[in-house]
C-alpha cells in the first residue's frame, strides 16, 4: 500500500510507540493520586509538557491537553467567546456576546463552533479567500470592529495545503489592540495540519490560542494541545476534578500524553524538504493528463500536500478504484468524508461544484519514496483513464 493520506491520519511513529508503552502496562497510575505509580505518571506529563512548550517556545503552563483538534478548537473558540476576560491592559474586561472573524475554508471543528456561538446570539464574519485559498491580512483588518472578541484563522488549510499569513495577521491584532486599548480581540489558529512542517513560535506568530493534534504528526490518535497565552481566561467545555488547570476535567491520557510529547522532538525540518521535492514531482506528473488542475496556491503550500481535480473524473470512485491498485487517499478532509456535499474548501476557492466532485487530495509522509510517486501517478494516470471510458459509455 502507498499511504497517501497523512493529512487524515499518520501512523504512529515506531520510537513514539515506545516512549508510550511503559504508560499502558507497567506505569498506569492515576496522575492524581499520592502512590508511587501516581508520581511516575505524573512526572510523565509533566516532561511531556515541558516538550511542547519547548515546541512551542512557551511555558509549560500555557499547554493544555485534550482529546485531539477538534477539543482544542472547540475550547479555544467556545471558551474565549463566552467568557472574554484578559488582564492584558491592566483592566480586565468581560464580553458576554461580541463578534468574530474566520474564513470560509477553516475546518468544520472550527466553523461549527462559530456556527454555535451565532446560535448563542455572537456575530461572525466569515472571510472569502482568494483562488488560491490565501485568507488576506488585510481582509482581516478591514473586518475588525470594536466589539471583535476572537479572530480564528488556521496556519494552512487541510484540504488544499495553502499555508495562511499567521505572523501578518497577528501583528494586525496586536496594532489594533494597542490602538484601541483592548484586550481584545484574541488570536486564535487551528496548526492542526501545519504542526509537522511550519514553524509554532508562539511569540513570533503573535497568536494568543494554537490548536494541533497528535493524528497528524505520528503520534498516538485521541491527543491534542491547546496553547493558552498566560492571562488569556476561557470557560471550560469539561466539568469535574479540575485537570488541566480546570480546564480540560478528567484523567489525563498519559500514553497519549507521552506519545506527543515524544512526537514533537521528532519532527524535522529537513523531512520537510525531502516531502517538498517529492510532492513538485508528483504535481508535474499529475499536471500533465488531460483536464488536471491544481487546487490552492502553488507555492505557499505545505510540503506534503497535492489536492487536484481532474475533469470527468469522480473523486469518490477514483479513491475506490486507486484503493484497489494499492494507493490510498482522500477527496478532502477526513471529516467529512461521508458527506455527498462537495468541499466547502473548493467552493469556497471558486470552484464549480460539479468539478468540486472530481478532486483528489494526496497527501505525503515520511515513509513514501520516489518510486512510490511515480507509481501513484502511474495509477492515478490508469484510473482516471479508465474513469473517463466508463463515463463516456453511460
Amino acid at each position: 500500500m502507498i499511504y497517501l493520506d497523512h493529512a487524515a491520519a499518520t501512523p504512529t511513529d515506531k520510537r513514539v510507540l515506545k516512549a508510550t508503552q511503559p504508560y499502558f502496562g507497567e506505569i498506569y497510575g492515576n496522575p492524581s493520586g499520592l502512590h508511587q505509580l501516581s508520581r511516575q505518571a505524573a512526572r510523565a506529563i509533566l516532561r511531556a509538557r515541558q516538550a511542547i512548550a519547548d515546541f512551542l517556545a512557551c511555558r509549560p503552563e500555557e499547554v493544555i491537553f485534550t482529546s485531539g483538534g477538534t477539543e482544542s478548537d472547540n475550547l479555544a473558540i467556545l471558551g474565549a467567546a463566552r467568557l472574554q476576560r484578559c488582564s492584558s491592559f491592566g483592566q480586565a474586561r468581560k464580553y458576554k456576546k461580541g463578534h468574530i472573524i474566520t474564513s470560509k475554508i477553516e475546518h468544520p471543528a472550527v466553523l461549527n463552533a462559530c456556527r454555535q456561538l451565532e446560535k448563542e446570539g455572537f456575530k461572525v464574519t466569515y472571510l472569502a479567500p482568494s483562488r488560491a485559498g490565501l485568507v488576506s491580512a488585510e481582509a482581516v483588518r478591514g473586518a475588525l470592529r470594536p466589539d471583535t472578541v476572537l479572530v480564528t484563522i488556521m496556519m494552512a488549510n487541510n484540504e488544499i495545503g495553502t499555508i495562511q499569513p499567521i505572523a501578518k495577521i497577528g501583528q494586525i491584532i496586536a496594532k489594533f489592540r494597542r490602538k484601541t486599548r483592548r484586550a481584545t480581540p484574541l488570536f486564535h489558529t487551528d496548526a492542526c495540519q501545519a504542526a509537522g512542517y511550519l514553524s509554532l513560535d508562539v511569540q513570533k506568530l503573535g497568536v494568543d490560542l494554537m490548536s494541533f493534534t497528535g493524528a497528524k504528526i505520528y503520534a498516538p490518535k485521541g491527543i491534542g494541545v491547546l496553547y493558552r497565552k498566560t492571562g488569556v481566561e476561557l470557560e471550560p467545555l469539561v466539568f469535574g476534578g479540575g485537570q488541566e488547570g480546570n480546564l480540560r476535567s478528567g484523567t489525563e491520557n498519559v500514553p497519549g500524553i507521552v506519545g506527543i510529547g515524544a512526537a514533537v522532538q521528532n519532527i524535522s525540518p529537513r523531512e520537510g524538504e525531502r516531502e517538498s521535492k517529492l510532492r513538485d514531482l508528483l504535481i508535474e506528473k499529475l499536471l500533465r493528463l488531460p483536464g488536471c488542475r491544481l487546487n490552492g496556491d502553488p507555492h505557499k503550500r505545505l510540503p506534503n500536500n497535492v489536492n487536484v481535480t481532474i475533469a470527468g473524473v469522480e473523486g469518490e470512485s477514483a479513491v475506490l478504484y486507486l484503493d484497489r491498485l494499492g494507493v490510498a487517499c482522500s477527496t478532502g478532509s477526513a471529516c467529512s468524508s461521508k458527506s455527498l456535499d462537495p468541499s466547502h474548501v473548493l467552493e469556497a476557492i471558486g470552484v464549480d461544484k460539479d468539478v468540486a466532485h472530481c478532486s483528489l487530495r494526496l497527501t505525503l509522509g515520511r515513509t513514501i519514496s520516489e518510486a512510490d510517486i511515480l507509481r501513484a501517478a502511474a495509477a492515478v494516470e490508469k484510473v482516471a483513464g479508465k474513469l473517463r471510458q466508463i463515463t463516456s459509455l453511460k
